[in-house]
């Protein structure tokens, strides 16, 4: 079922998620969910929060929109970021933002531990893109959107930036209702 991208500055998109404790049929249906929703919208990862769940699940694919989308969907559970190296700047958006896109700086290499849909906890390591979508994904769990890293600057261009973008994307989303 695809869901409801929650838009900025919605509440819950500053909420710090909770600990998933109960891993079932529920806690699988919302990663299915999820997927579906982020393939939709052309994300390449979605936190739960970003859809008003305020539980600690992440699922990314970089080859969303992709011939091989699908092939290598990662889910996280209750991840927490163990290890980052290097840095880089690089363009980034987010679906809960839509069509703003700004320079963040995020580390190059970054290594998760989290828990798999059966509760079982396992680590996965990334660099390049694969390593800035959990360091994104991640700091939606903890209420911190992408913009919140910009400087005060930065961050105000973006803010006015966004506010004609949300207009567009607010009107093309009444329009296919």
């Amino acid at each position: 079922m695809i869901r409801e991208i929650r838009i900025y500055p919605d509440d819950v998109l500053k909420k710090k998620a909770e600990v998933v404790t109960e891993f079932n049929e529920e806690l699988e249906q919302l990663v299915n969910d999820m997927f579906e929703t982020m393939y939709k919208r052309g994300g390449v990862g979605l936190a739960a929060n970003q859809i008003g769940i305020l539980k600690r699940v992440v699922v990314i694919d970089l080859n969303s929109g992709k011939e091989k989308q699908g092939e290598e969907q990662i889910v996280l559970i209750n991840p927490e970021i163990v290890a980052l190296e290097g840095e880089e700047v690089k363009e980034e958006g987010c679906l809960s933002l839509p069509g703003l896109y700004k320079k963040v700086k995020r580390a190059v290499y970054a290594k998760v531990k989290a828990q798999n849909l059966k509760g079982e906890e396992f680590t996965i390591e990334g660099e390049g893109l694969l390593a800035r979508a959990f360091q994104h994904e991640i700091d939606h769990l903890n209420g911190v959107v992408f913009i919140d890293k910009l400087s005060p600057l930065q961050r105000r261009l973006a803010l006015e930036k966004y506010k004609k973008l949300k207009r567009k994307y607010e009107r093309k989303m009444a329009s296919q209702k």
